[in-house]
């Protein structure tokens, strides 16, 4: 694959016969996964923040671990199958297993439903809320790849459908996700525009050529601005998020270790702009990898605050 790292353990270890499937479910670059389970992480650990970690939370962690490796894997494989005409037409995304014929229609439906029902075996797991929560999240995932066919903004809808484990993992700890859960999932959605509008700028004129849209092509030069709205806006809604979730009964220790979360966080986000050519790609892509850092960053404090 063109943009998977030379060194990944699906090239090196995994059987010939099942590297094309593996890289349909983009197992060769896990930070997508990453990406799509650290909000899960912080709604988990937001809710424990409150009242405090238990033994189930382990399975929720694990579970969601889990379930965002199908689910990432499921959501690259349906994008596939509904961008293959594109992909053929872009350089770096020609190599995929369907524009290249290394696996055929068919059986790339197969592999997504296997996927997604492995999937649901861990959702099922849950308490009620959360499994509802799941099932609504399908609709996202659904209308995702199509939406850069018909708005500047695809990375807003990728924002929703990639933090929406954030209402998911509260839910299943607290019962429901509320007001607090529902400002870190705003913040998720923020974060996402900052990183997938950076991804985006890879392709840039190829997308150009194709007709295809983003808030790459929408911003052009503009981008650095744009980030520093997306990193503002991020910032904000989290620090309102651990507000709302402690205040006023939390111990100020607790309050404190989980306020630094979104100040860390947006120190990464403002080192990564200060790293980035979003005329260079291989810039893009590397700092756009380095927020699984940044996300990490997040759940680390919110645990703590959790344990304090």
């Amino acid at each position: 694959m063109a943009d998977a790292p030379p060194d990944n353990w699906v090239d090196r270890f995994a059987p010939e016969a099942a590297r094309p499937f593996l890289r349909l479910s983009r197992a060769d670059r896990p930070i997508g996964t990453w990406l799509l389970l650290l909000p899960c992480w912080w709604g988990l650990a937001l809710a424990a923040s409150v009242s405090g970690w238990r033994p189930s939370d382990l399975w929720i962690a694990g579970g969601c671990a889990i379930g965002a490796a199908l689910m990432r894997g499921a959501g690259c494989t349906w994008n596939d199958i509904t961008d293959r005409d594109f992909d053929a037409a872009v350089a770096r995304t020609r190599s995929r297993p369907l524009p290249s014929g290394q696996v055929t229609l068919r059986q790339a439906w197969i592999w997504m439903i296997a996927q997604m029902a492995l999937a649901a075996v861990i959702l099922f797991t849950f308490n009620a809320a959360a499994i509802l929560l799941g099932v609504l999240s399908l609709g996202l995932v659904a209308i995702y790849p199509f939406a850069k066919r018909f708005t500047w903004w695809p990375q807003l809808f990728l924002g929703l459908a990639f933090n929406w484990g954030v209402l998911l993992a509260h839910a299943a700890h607290s019962g429901r996700p509320g007001l607090a859960a529902l400002l870190l999932y705003l913040a998720g959605i923020a974060w996402t525009l900052f990183y997938d509008t950076i991804y985006a700028h890879q392709d840039r004129e190829d997308d150009v050529l194709i007709g295809v849209r983003s808030t790459a092509r929408l911003f052009g030069a503009a981008t650095g601005r744009w980030l520093a709205v997306f990193l503002v806006a991020g910032v904000l809604l989290m620090s309102a998020s651990i507000l709302v979730a402690l205040l006023p009964a939390a111990p100020p220790l607790r309050i404190a270790i989980a306020m630094a979360a979104p100040w860390a966080f947006g120190w990464h986000l403002l080192w990564q702009m200060r790293r980035l050519d979003i005329d260079d790609p291989d810039s893009c892509l590397r700092v756009f990898r380095s927020n699984r850092d940044a996300g990490l960053i997040v759940a680390l404090f919110l645990a703590a605050a959790g344990l304090a």
